[in-house]
Parts: structure tokens; C-alpha cells; sequence
């Protein structure tokens, strides 16, 4: 029996097609594989203190100096670049105290620490009724943001939060406690 030349054709593409779809099916594999294993992840921040230096209170209103010490975890396998990371001081729902971050590198599985210190101008305490005990509350709110490179060819944007409510005592200021 003779084959046609049609046959050898429909052969080939078949070949070709089965070719095919094994080496999408590898490519998908590798490619999940790889995902889950350099899958990017948020960095983590600890806040370790907080001290109100130079506290003074006079006249209705409150000035003093920020101190916030924070370490921030980089969880992933590739450096964490970041940028564009700020510090606020909020009372009463008003912006006090602002500070930008400096741009800088963490490296893969380790942890960076950080200390923040600015000056507060004088705000009117009036804007809020004292918190019991003659404390006053502020919140601080230290975002970094940035990128992780996955393989040196993918960019995923991360960023993490982290929010202080610090409580200090009105007379001296002296910090009786944060949580985060």
C-alpha cells in the first residue's frame, strides 16, 4: 500500500503540535515553580522605641523633638529597594510632624535599623480634650515603599505601615506607652 504524500504532512504537524504543547505545558510549570518560590513579599517593621525629647508644654500648646527607632525586615530572597518612605506625627487628626526617609537598599533576608528624629512646632493642645491621667496621644505613621527584583527581570512594588499610637505624659513628657 502507498502512502500519500498528505499523510507525511498530517504527521508532521501532529508531531509538531504535541512538540508544542509539551514545551508551553514545561514553560508554565517552570514558570509557577519559580513563582512560588521568589514570590515578593511586603517588608516587615518593627518599632522598637519612641522618645519625645525636649518636651515643653506652656501656654495652651506643645512643643517637642520625635525620636522613633524601627527596624524594617526585608522577607525576600532579592534586595528591597526603597524610596519615597515617610514619618508622620498626627494629633488630633492634624499633620504636626513630617519627615522624608532617605532612599537606601536592603539586602535579601536581612533587616535594616532605623532612627527618625525631628522637631515638632508648637500646637495648640485646645484642639482635643486631655486623655485621662494628663496624657496626651499622638500617632505616628512610618510607611516605606519600594521595589524587589525577581529575577532580575520582574519588578513588584511593595510597601508596608506601620501605625504607633504613643501616649506621654503631659507635664514631662515622658512616653508611658506605644502600640503599634
Amino acid at each position: 500500500m502507498a502512502k500519500s504524500p498528505d499523510d507525511g504532512g498530517r504527521t508532521n504537524l501532529a508531531s509538531c503540535l504535541v512538540a508544542t504543547a509539551f514545551l508551553l505545558l514545561v514553560v508554565a510549570a517552570v514558570a509557577a515553580a519559580l513563582f512560588v518560590l521568589f514570590r515578593p513579599r511586603d517588608p516587615e517593621i518593627q518599632v522598637s522605641a519612641v522618645r519625645l525629647p525636649g518636651f515643653a508644654a506652656a501656654n495652651g500648646t506643645l512643643r517637642f523633638a520625635f525620636d522613633q527607632y524601627a527596624s524594617v525586615r526585608n522577607p525576600n530572597r532579592a534586595a528591597f529597594s526603597h524610596y519615597d518612605s515617610t514619618l508622620q506625627l498626627v494629633y488630633a487628626g492634624n499633620q504636626v510632624g513630617f519627615m522624608f526617609i532617605p532612599a537606601g537598599q536592603i539586602a535579601g533576608g536581612r533587616t535594616q535599623y532605623m532612627a527618625a528624629s525631628f522637631a515638632v512646632d508648637s500646637f495648640p493642645l485646645a484642639a482635643v480634650p486631655p486623655a485621662p491621667g494628663g496624657t496626651v496621644e499622638v500617632n505616628s505613621r512610618m510607611r516605606v515603599k519600594g521595589r524587589v527584583r525577581v529575577l532580575r527581570f520582574f519588578t513588584h512594588h511593595v510597601e508596608a505601615v506601620a501605625n504607633c499610637r504613643v501616649r506621654a505624659s503631659s507635664a514631662d513628657g515622658s512616653v508611658l506607652g506605644f502600640r503599634c
